[in-house]
């Protein structure tokens, strides 16, 4: 079995990965591999989720202060945040007219990943491990 912390890892690196390829191909409107890799991008967000709740079992996370309610906020926000560009890519699919409110609804999620991520490598960095 693999690890919490190189499941954790590996996920979210394919789950950036899947993100950056699904901002290319969505900007050279290469729609069937630009759905392709969001759908990866979602599958492997579960994948990454699976492993950071298993990780978080590693570590005495309220030992990290007030960026643990932070970050835990941010996560499920984030998650909740997927369904914006979910929807407006469907009204784009239908009406291109919606293109920029979609291209605005991904951006933001994707920022909005990347800082997610950070405060939940700074909340780790800051965990006392917990004593096996």
């Amino acid at each position: 079995m693999i690890s919490p912390t190189l499941g954790f890892l590996g996920s979210l690196v394919l789950t950036l990965a899947c993100l950056g390829c699904a901002v290319v191909t969505g900007m050279k409107a290469r729609r069937r591999a630009h759905l392709s890799f969001v759908a990866g991008a979602v599958l492997m967000l579960g994948t990454t989720i699976f492993f950071a709740l298993e990780l978080g079992k590693l570590y005495d996370l309220e030992s990290a202060g007030w960026i643990t309610p932070v970050h835990m906020s941010m996560a499920r926000l984030n998650t909740a945040a997927y369904l914006l560009p979910l929807v407006t890519g469907i009204l784009t699919i239908r009406n291109p007219k919606f293109r920029g409110l979609h291209s605005r609804a991904a951006w933001s999620v994707l920022v909005f990943t990347v800082c997610t991520a950070v405060t939940g490598t700074v909340m780790l960095l800051l965990s006392d491990p917990i004593e096996a």
